[in-house]
């Protein structure tokens, strides 16, 4: 080779090198971890309020598999596993605990007091001690909560417009809910206005939701109240299932359980407060302090029907009622 060929191939060599230098390092990838009382899917990958997180993170630039690892745990209902499963995210270190419901809160909030917790919906996040104020949480805690400890006299009202003549209504609370107890109080308060009679009844895990329901059908109820709870937020096709079976009329505040096949729902939009989870989760990861995020309350609430599900029952919804959905089912 030339001597002049060869300085050249040399020099593009080296110039090549220089502007290629050395390898771009990634950006690390932010962890997180997710603790909810909710039933783990079998399919797809999250349940419709998980999903919502991912999607408001998303949104945010944070894509799970690429910047974005969460560590996810579900109690699968089982409330007494949640310290363990506490304790077993803090052993991971995350930058930050994402959780949903007032229970799994109160066992994070135990088990660390310093790594940041993002609570995506819960009820009396004051008054359960897991923050000190909703204007200035103080501590490792912040988010957003549900307005009002109970809806279930709603629920109740919205039972007897739709089916007048309704005598008898089951109360499906969680033994292993703490608030549960005030909730049947609130409703037995409210049907003995009505000249109702409250039928108590109760399922802890997935399974016992199916004999719940048999109970209140052979104890007379005419239809179910389902007492707010992070658990049966996610059990809205079993809820469905059993509704049909035993032909009793079910609300919740869920409207996923009416997407199931549930006869109505009233409530606020939870899987809307996980996707606003995301942002507190993005503040967080850029320095801010969960003691100097106000908690935040949305005021919207929504009432959905299916009508699909109350032609099964055999029950005409008023026009009135109708009139007031946010959300009507007809298939």
């Amino acid at each position: 080779m030339e001597r002049r060929a060869f300085i050249g191939t040399l020099a593009g060599g080296l110039l090549a090198g220089h502007l290629a230098g050395p390898a771009r390092a990634q950006p690390k990838a932010r962890r997180l971890a997710f603790l909810t009382p909710r039933s783990r899917p079998s399919s797809p990958d999250h349940d419709a309020f998980s999903e919502a997180f991912v999607q408001g993170m998303r949104d945010l630039g944070y894509v799970e598999g690429a910047n974005l690892v969460v560590e996810w745990r579900y109690a699968n209902g089982n409330y007494k596993s949640l310290p363990d499963l506490a304790a077993e995210i803090i052993h991971l270190e995350p930058e930050v605990i994402v959780t949903y419901g007032t229970a799994a809160a109160q066992a994070l909030k135990k088990a660390t007091s310093s790594i940041p917790i993002v609570v995506a919906a819960a009820v009396d996040l004051v008054g359960s001690g897991i923050v000190e104020s909703l204007r200035r949480p103080g501590g490792n805690v912040t988010g957003l909560s549900a307005i009002g400890v109970d809806l279930s006299p709603k629920h109740l009202e919205l039972l007897r417009t739709a089916m007048p003549r309704l005598a008898s209504v089951a109360v499906l609370i969680n033994p292993g809910n703490s608030t549960h107890p005030a909730v049947l109080k609130n409703v037995e308060a409210a049907a003995e206005r009505l000249a109702l009679k409250v039928v108590p009844t109760d399922a802890r895990v997935p399974n016992d939701i199916e004999g719940a329901f048999a109970v209140a059908s052979r104890k007379g109820a005419g239809a179910v109240i389902v007492a707010t709870d992070a658990f049966y937020s996610g059990q809205g096709p079993r809820l469905a299932a059993a509704s049909l079976k035993h032909h009793l009329p079910t609300i919740s505040i869920y409207d996923e359980s009416v997407q199931a096949g549930c006869l109505m729902s009233y409530g606020q939009n939870i899987a809307g407060f996980h996707r606003q989870a995301a942002t507190y989760v993005d503040k967080i990861l850029k320095d801010a302090r969960p003691a100097d995020l106000p908690i935040e309350q949305p005021t919207t609430f929504e009432l959905a029907i299916n009508l699909k599900a109350a032609r099964a029952l055999g029950l005409t919804i008023p026009p009135s009622l109708l009139q007031r959905a946010d959300q009507v089912i007809e298939s």
